[in-house]
């Protein structure tokens, strides 16, 4: 609610049938993204283009839809004969060709369809408001502006908005509404200039980048070393970046904004190398040509040289290649850029060069682009994966320093920088403030409740429980919030242990215990270094302890007296995915990666995952009764023998890993807070703890038609001999054992069974020689 008391238009009109004009990438992207969100939606093109592209996204890698069932709520249709259903629909956004005639020729025959309030977006990301709009009714003019996604829509967070002169401040609330809580986007509102803000900063932070590298004669594998981790970019850095992207795309945005900004300081920045328009006339596009700036050949990767356009070895300066290595693993991302220009010789004159560069244009971009510093922060994030944006930068290498050097460097700035300075500030951003250009002074950010972080919602100035692997904070009412800090929140004896007197404590002093923890992924599962080595000394009643501690913390959090919620995103695998099926419910990330994927080290699950995964397929089937139990039995052995991995957390749902009724984050920035809520609503009405259930398993008939499965995958050549060692272990554990038929198995008997199994595969060379190349190599072996 406004403060004023109005509800927001959004908030009582909401975004309920979206059209889709155009079913390109874009347009395909768009709509598969907005059928995630449960948005119905109309796809039109030319001809029967639009069921062609369809039936293409069902099929995309990456996946554009987080269920392919999603589908359902796309109906395709052509632009000559279905058009006019476009007007029973709230918004339509159009996302043709950008060719601006044919745009306005589309936008004339909408004015004459169209009524009421539907709002019409373009998903262009070179055309201006004001040329597409000559001509257009006072009606259409008020509900027109700019929706520019990020590609791949379903993944990538930024949504730029732009509105117009005349657009009505309705239209822009509802559809920053629509934006934020529909789709799960984080919104910029830029300007109506060239690539807005986000491809404006990033190609000139590129561009600017390339230039330099060949300025210096790097090559590109030491630019993609310098500007990726190091700089608190993503891994792809600049020229991975390229290819990801495709070299068309990201030639035809810098083109742009050298035609079109002709009066920019900067215009040369945006001048295309010769080597990279020879690659574009050869096809050399990146990963859709399988070639691009980098090329697989056979097993090595290839590096296209700038100076013969052929592609070589990849090489690269090794003192560049193996510092940057060292400078990526400091943790904390701004130590690791300041510690990045703080390098001596080449490595810090290129970072400072290109840094300043970069930051003094963004500097410079204010008024024009955007009027707030933390809108080219927030685009920087959401639409290239920085760590940092340009200002949060400048405030990491020190605002007062930073600016000196570059004066002394002879770098234009801004004159709001130096009324930054006069006025004393010391950064860019102080704490819920940040320094707004127009005010002259420091004002609040504004914030979104929703959007609280976990040191905010975190009570005291100490942790409740502490030790070496994991953490439990209160995080107010009535909440204990449990979070690991072991190396890539990996499950270890200290997380075992915490796991044990969170649950404690919870039950004595508060109301739920949530399960969150920040980082790459939510766990990547066990500490399979400390497995294997407690493998190779034979310490197997260690070993056994350690997976009995972990199958009954599972367990603990499963029959608490108070309700226990995860919060799993992104990697949720093995012992992750355990920690989400022992809990009560869950809130998940939309992306959130989960699996049971232990034999893939030559394990199965060791944490109940055999037994909660099993026990989750049983729900709603009646104990004491004969029924036959073989056909959930071998969906769930299925599901582990083949590692089978969910790509979002709907498919997460369908595989059975989460139950239908937990929760979805579009927006992982918000799902903190949602899962809080999630644990308070369990809490508030009355929680009762699930009862022990046995069942009478498939047993020995159960093992051999199982074993009968995996033979014929052997001798298809789909399975090797270990391969079958594992499948049959795992058999024998989710038939309860050769008497699983005999009498109802109850839990500890699968736990007995599950244990000893995991034991006796952490004793077979093969395995141990799986865990060993996984840890060294980072994927499966297959011996």
């Amino acid at each position: 609610m406004h403060p004023s008391g109005k509800v927001p238009a959004a908030m009582t009109k909401p975004i309920r049938k979206v059209a889709v004009l155009g079913s390109g990438v874009m347009g395909g992207g768009i709509a598969a993204h907005l059928a995630n969100a449960g948005v119905p939606v109309l796809l039109l093109d030319l001809k029967d283009y639009a069921a062609s592209a369809l039936d293409k996204l069902k099929k995309s890698r990456p996946a554009a839809f987080t269920h392919v069932r999603n589908a359902v709520l796309i109906q395709t249709g052509n632009l000559q004969d279905d058009l006019a259903k476009v007007a029973d629909c709230d918004l339509i956004v159009e996302a043709i060709i950008e060719k601006l005639e044919i745009k306005r020729d589309l936008f004339a025959k909408l004015d004459a369809l169209l009524t009421g309030d539907t709002i019409i977006a373009s998903n262009t990301s070179g055309l201006r408001i004001a040329d597409m709009i000559v001509g257009r009714s006072e009606r259409f003019r008020q509900h027109f502006l700019i929706t520019h996604f990020f590609n791949p829509p379903r993944y990538m967070k930024l949504l730029e908005l732009v509105a117009g002169v005349d657009t009505a401040p309705a239209a822009k609330e509802r559809i920053e509404a629509w934006g934020k809580n529909q789709m799960g986007k984080g919104i910029v509102w830029a300007n109506d200039t060239p690539n807005f803000v986000a491809n404006r900063i990033g190609t000139h932070s590129m561009m600017a980048a390339i230039h330099l590298m060949i300025e210096k004669g790097l090559a590109p594998e030491d630019l993609d070393a310098l500007t990726g981790v190091p700089m608190g970019h993503p891994k792809s850095a600049s020229f991975r970046t390229g290819d990801m992207v495709g070299l068309d795309t990201l030639v035809h945005v810098v083109d742009n904004c050298h035609a079109s900004l002709t009066a920019d300081e900067d215009r040369e920045v945006f001048t295309v190398p010769p080597y990279i328009r020879e690659m574009i006339k050869k096809g050399q596009l990146g990963d859709k040509t399988k070639g691009g700036f980098y090329k697989k050949v056979g097993n090595d990767i290839h590096t296209l040289d700038p100076k013969t356009g052929e592609y070589r070895a990849k090489a690269g300066d090794e003192t560049i290649a193996k510092a940057c290595k060292k400078l990526g693993k400091i943790e904390d991302v701004a130590a690791r850029v300041k510690a990045l220009v703080a390098s001596e010789g080449l490595i810090g004159e290129f970072a400072w060069k290109a840094l300043s560069k970069s930051l003094a244009y963004a500097a410079r971009r204010i008024g024009e682009i955007t009027d707030d510093p933390k809108a080219i922060d927030d685009g920087m994030k959401w639409g290239y994966n920085w760590e940092l944006g340009p200002f949060e930068t400048w405030d990491a290498l020190g605002f007062a320093d930073t600016t000196a050097r570059m004066k002394a460097d002879g770098i234009a700035l801004p004159a709001w920088v130096d009324q930054a300075v006069a006025a004393g500030a010391r950064s860019i951003y102080d704490g819920d403030r940040v320094w707004s250009p127009a005010v002259g002074d420091y004002v609040r950010r504004a914030a979104d409740p929703r959007e609280v972080t976990l040191p905010v919602m975190r009570k005291g100035g100490a942790p409740v429980l502490k030790n070496a692997g994991a953490q439990a904070w209160d995080l107010g009412d009535g909440v204990l919030g449990l979070t690991f800090t072991s190396a890539h929140n990996s499950i270890d004896a200290d997380v075992i242990k915490m796991i044990h007197e969170a649950v404690d404590k919870a039950e004595a002093e508060f109301r739920g215990l949530l399960v969150y923890n920040t980082g790459e992924h939510f766990c990547v599962g066990a500490n399979l270094f400390a497995v294997l080595m407690a493998a190779g000394q034979k310490q197997w009643d260690g070993l056994r302890e350690m997976i009995r501690g972990y199958q009954y913390a599972t367990q603990r959090m499963k029959y608490s007296t108070i309700p226990v919620v995860a919060a799993p995103f992104s990697g949720t695998m093995g012992g992750g995915l355990e920690l989400c099926l022992g809990s009560d419910a869950v809130q998940a990330a939309s992306e959130t990666y989960a699996g049971l994927v232990e034999v893939g080290v030559g394990l199965i699950p060791g944490g109940a995952g055999t037994l909660n995964m099993l026990w989750r397929a049983l729900e709603g089937v009646p104990e004491g009764v004969d029924v036959d139990t073989y056909a959930f039995v071998t969906q769930v052995f299925k599901n582990i023998a083949l590692a089978k991995v969910a790509l979002s957390a709907e498919e997460a749902k369908a595989c059975g890993f989460f139950r239908a009724t937990d929760g979805v984050s579009f927006d992982r920035s918000r799902q903190l807070w949602e899962a809080k809520q999630r644990l308070l609503g369990m809490a508030a009405s009355g929680y009762h703890p699930p009862s022990p259930r046995a069942y009478k398993l498939p047993g020995e008939s159960g093992i051999a038609t199982l074993k009968m499965m995996v033979n014929t995958l052997q001798a298809g050549g789909y399975a090797s001999e270990h391969d079958v060692k594992i499948a049959m272990k795992l058999a024998e554990v989710l038939c309860g054992g050769a008497a699983g038929g005999v009498a109802p198995v109850g839990e500890d008997r699968i736990l007995e069974l599950e244990r000893e199994a995991f034991l006796s595969l952490c004793g077979e060379p093969l395995s141990q020689a799986r865990m060993q190349f996984f840890l060294q190599n980072n994927k499966p072996l297959r011996n």
